[in-house]
């Protein structure tokens, strides 16, 4: 199966970077983590910009006395949205400690370099860290005229179109036609999100998608009793779950096509394992019962789904 997923629809959100006195800093985010990993992604990212070291971070997201604004985490767009909301602050950030930094080291802004946390005067062994320009931004003294105390910033980024990660599954299944049970032998991903700024985190999300899609298309369903109406899974002793032991080593490649409507070049990848495993689970299910002479099945393919299907495909006659 070959997904194309529409993901971090045009909407805006807010991002913060505050420094505090001891040149920590405190990034406020209007998404909300539900245990994707925006907590060191965002730091990732501040580190990358700012040279801040991560340990000297915390972040803040989903409270609402805290935080200015925000629409919230859904549709992938987390990173591709508030994470880049978080580097446009902290570009503000980088424009006002040089001109913080400037002061310090009694050179020109326009001769003031940033890179690796520190800013330089240019052609000289002169420089200042960021860690530093934050701790004298709190005092006044230590400030050219006309800059306001502190260093702190806000920003919000609405993207102007979505992004389209997309990728390849394939998916190797075996049936035995005698019980209907069907095991997943092999599964291979080949993602496009885009830049991945934590490789690890955006894995392990397909992964996980990949999981749930397999789950869905072979196991998961909400049963009724035709009778009465009452609900048969409506718990996890019932509701039918993939586990571990359920699944092989599934592979996992990236193929990265930076996009362009966002500076970080990121892609929406939290729900890129799920959109493909389903048709790749399906297609791979009746290809193998295709030799028994089956067309059609609808998911979840149980089974008792399938081996009902194969027995009804053996019962048909087949025409001259």
């Amino acid at each position: 199966a070959n997904p194309i997923e529409r993901s971090a629809s045009p909407s805006p959100d807010f991002a913060e970077i505050r420094f505090s006195t001891d040149g920590t800093a405190t990034i406020l985010m209007g998404t909300k983590s539900q245990g994707q990993g925006h907590e060191t992604v965002y730091k990732q990212i501040v580190n990358e910009r700012l040279g801040v070291d991560p340990a000297r971070m915390r972040v803040i997201d989903g409270d609402t006395d805290r935080v200015a604004f925000g629409i919230g985490t859904m549709g992938s767009r987390s990173t591709v949205i508030g994470g880049s909301a978080l580097y446009f602050a902290a570009e503000k950030i980088i424009e006002k400690a040089k001109t913080i930094a400037a002061h310090m080291l009694e050179a020109s802004v326009v001769d003031m370099e940033f890179a690796d946390g520190s800013f330089s005067v240019a052609g000289t062994d002169r420089s200042v860290t960021l860690t530093d320009v934050a701790k004298a931004s709190f005092s006044p003294d230590k400030l050219p005229k006309g800059v306001e105390p502190g260093l702190f910033e806000t920003a919000t980024f609405a993207p102007e179109d979505d992004t389209y990660p997309n990728g390849s599954h394939v998916c190797e299944v075996e049936i035995d036609p005698e019980t209907g049970t069907t095991e997943v032998v092999g599964y291979w991903v080949v993602d496009d999100v885009g830049n991945m700024i934590n490789p690890v985190i955006v894995k392990g999300q397909i992964h996980g998608g990949v999981a749930q899609g397999v789950g869905q298309a072979l196991a998961e369903q909400v049963a009724y009793d035709p009778d009465s109406g009452q609900l048969l899974s409506g718990s996890f002793m019932d509701y039918a779950m993939p586990r571990a032991a359920d699944f092989p080593d599934i592979q996992i490649a990236a193929h990265a096509v930076p996009t362009q409507r966002n500076p970080l070049g990121v892609k929406g990848a939290g729900e890129a394992g799920t959109v493909g495993a389903l048709p790749a689970t399906m297609n791979a299910v009746l290809n193998a019962l295709a030799e028994a002479g089956v067309i059609e099945l609808d998911m979840p393919a149980t089974p008792n789904r399938v081996w009902q299907a194969v027995r009804d495909a053996r019962s048909v006659p087949v025409s001259p």
